[in-house]
């Protein structure tokens, strides 16, 4: 596979200046995911060969301008005198870095994998002098025979965001006590990533399988993330090698809506749920699904609010920082709307990839959007596991029944 080749590095700056003075503080959701970031690289197959710096240079310009509407996107990270995260709004701009590869967007897709998507991603660990660091950087990578890729990584405070009601906060509280627990650093072993294509007969086969019975004998329909999620969440548990029920894990679960915030909201909006896997079979996917449907209908606007007040109250500066501790994480970016962000002539992305960093604990599951064209209930679903046991998910039996397209992954062929 052709090398990443880096041609510069560049500030880009907003063409209306900021107000002087200006501060945007973190909320308590952007700070206690401090260290976690995310990754994301989207990926265009343009119909027109341009001349090398071209498309760069003219999203150079569409950055500049995009800047002058999101002013806080060009500020600098600062401390408080307590110690919490602040934005200093400034005309700092943010950092741009230009990239080329060799040959095509199609040809890098066909082979590429977790490793080398990452080197689309620029990524600089500079906590020490946080002054200088932009709230984000840019990667632009030119396919020398045509396509793009667009990458902007996010420090992950800056997304692509009581007495009596205890007992019903306390599924969502729970993970961060139990985090501090059970906290585990990040392994030496080996992470692969899958990337697994389901259009929309697979899902619809696999909400099928998974669907729950009441006792009146109604159906009561799965949501496809749910679906998927108890899919790869007893599977997953299989290839651990769990003798008695699941592996614990924890959903991660965009709470914008629960709060009544638009799609534009402007800082972290994810929580995390445990979901405890005691009493299910790794061939239940039916009370499996039922858990995670239980515990995704519990997440309300009062248990956000109980969950933030007691962050709030507690010193969370004690707690891990980052708040996936030992379990399975299952993080539902369906909200994302991807495929949405176009480039010029209608040019949708190809492909859009997504990485949680640092990736610690049992491994992860990302349940994305999926192109258009295969309808509304399409999914992708990317995990990342230690070598060995992507290897055997990607054998599994029950994945296999619904055959899904390998996207990225040690073996291109599901037979």
């Amino acid at each position: 596979m052709a090398e990443v080749l880096f041609i510069c590095k560049r500030t880009v700056s907003s063409s209306k200046p900021v107000q002087p003075g200006q501060i945007s503080p973190l909320s308590i959701l952007d700070r206690v995911m401090e260290h976690n970031h995310l990754r994301v690289v989207f990926y265009y197959g343009l119909q027109t060969r341009r001349r090398a710096g071209e498309l760069t240079k003219k999203l150079r310009e569409s950055i500049t301008d995009m800047l002058s509407a999101f002013p806080v996107v060009t500020g600098r990270l600062l401390r408080t005198s307590e110690g919490d995260w602040t934005i200093k709004c400034n005309d700092a701009g943010v950092r741009m870095v230009e990239a080329r590869v060799e040959g095509t967007v199609d040809e890098w897709l066909k082979n590429v994998d977790r490793e080398k998507e990452l080197k689309l991603v620029h990524w600089e660990e500079m906590f020490q002098r946080q002054y200088f660091w932009s709230t984000f950087y840019v990667q632009i990578t030119e396919f020398e025979g045509g396509g793009l890729a667009v990458a902007p990584p996010f420090f992950h405070p800056l997304p692509p965001p009581r007495t009596g009601k205890k007992n019903r906060n306390f599924h969502s509280i729970n993970h961060y006590k139990s985090a501090k627990e059970n906290s585990v650093p990040a392994s030496d072993t080996k992470q692969t990533t899958i990337t697994l294509k389901f259009n929309q007969e697979m899902v619809k086969n696999c909400i099928n399988m998974a669907r729950t019975t009441n006792a009146d004998n109604c159906q009561p329909s799965l949501t496809p993330f749910e679906a998927l999620a108890a899919l790869f969440w007893t599977r997953i548990s299989k290839v651990k090698g769990m003798k008695s029920g699941l592996v614990d894990m924890s959903l991660c679960l965009d709470v914008r809506k629960v709060l009544g915030l638009e799609k534009g909201f402007f800082g972290n909006c994810m929580v995390y749920n445990r979901v405890q896997g005691d009493g299910i079979q790794e061939n239940d996917l039916s009370k499996a699904a039922g858990f995670i449907r239980e515990a995704v209908f519990k997440i309300d606007r009062d248990e956000v609010m109980d969950l933030i007040e007691w962050l709030e109250q507690e010193n969370w500066k004690t707690y891990p920082s980052c708040m996936n501790g030992s379990c399975l994480i299952c993080a539902n970016l369906e909200n994302m709307n991807s495929y949405s962000a176009v480039f010029e002539e209608n040019s949708s992305p190809l492909r859009v990839s997504y990485y949680i960093e640092p990736s610690v604990g049992a491994g992860q599951i990302l349940i994305l959007p999926s192109p258009g064209g295969d309808g509304p209930c399409s999914r992708v679903v990317s995990v990342t596991l230690p070598e060995v046991e992507a290897e055997k998910l990607l054998e599994d039996g029950l994945i296999k029944q619904f055959g899904p397209t390998i996207w990225m992954g040690l073996n291109r062929n599901l037979c």
